[in-house]
């Protein structure tokens, strides 16, 4: 069922970023879009899809992107990666006050869902 798995989030992934690369509160990181700076690479090197993960910045920083994924409702808060449930998370929070990684950033995992319903 690998197959049937990946292209399913693959599709919604890229659905995804783009509805919400239209929006003037997040900037979208995914390889799928046009606007990615590595877009050319990752065409001429992924088949069938650009990947079930995307992160989101949100602009307002570290407590707008808390609040974001508390407003989420199909995407469970956790740590994973390639499961078949949508999965949200705001790492720097996990990693703690010496986490590199953006305080406004949220990373997402897309599972099988249909995009509509995320």
């Amino acid at each position: 069922t690998l197959f049937v798995r990946v292209r399913q989030q693959c599709k919604s992934a890229l659905e995804i970023a783009t509805k919400l690369s239209a929006h003037p509160s997040v900037t979208v990181l995914y390889p799928g879009l046009p606007s990615h700076p590595h877009h050319g690479v990752a065409a001429a090197q992924m088949e069938g899809g650009y990947g079930g993960m995307l992160s989101l910045r949100i602009s307002g920083g570290r407590q707008s992107a808390i609040d974001f994924c508390s407003h989420l409702r199909v995407f469970h808060l956790a740590t994973s990666l390639g499961g078949v449930e949508s999965l949200a998370e705001h790492r720097a929070s996990i990693e703690g006050e010496t986490s590199p990684v953006p305080d406004d950033l949220v990373r997402l995992s897309v599972g099988i869902e249909d995009a509509k319903d995320l």
